[in-house]
């Protein structure tokens, strides 16, 4: 059985291909499938293809560090505020927050500690403007 199935799973390379693989992982997981199961293992690999697909054909670019900064504040439910506390002062946290002045390294460091926000999203070029 598993050598079957593993002859019949391929690389994704098409739309197709994509849609198969699709549909069989929904239909997978509309079962109650016991850990370690046949089923349950085809549809771990399954996960894996379709997911290496999607990196390649359809790759999400991280956002830019204010960005990821406001986003991560809302799923905290945290104040501007208290990012003030987190960077020092209510001028610097401004500053940063309405792209005046970039990150320093120590301000990547407690983001990425305190928050959780990844330090390549923080580490990310982005233009500083004037107003």
């Amino acid at each position: 059985m598993i050598q079957k199935l593993l002859h019949m799973l391929k690389p994704v390379k098409t739309n197709e291909e994509h849609d198969k693989y699709l549909a069989r992982a929904y239909d997978l997981m509309q079962k109650d499938l016991k850990p370690n199961s046949n089923e349950s293992d085809e549809l771990e690999v399954l996960s894996i293809l379709i997911e290496a697909y999607e990196k390649t054909k359809f790759p999400i670019e991280a956002p830019n560090p204010i960005e990821a900064i406001l986003f991560r504040l809302d799923q905290l439910g945290m104040s501007k505020s208290e990012l003030s506390k987190l960077l020092g002062s209510r001028s610097r946290a401004s500053e940063i927050l309405k792209g005046k002045r970039k990150l320093s390294i120590g301000m990547i460091r407690k983001l990425n500690q305190q928050l959780g926000i990844s330090a390549q999203t923080l580490i990310q070029d982005y233009e500083v403007g004037i107003g």
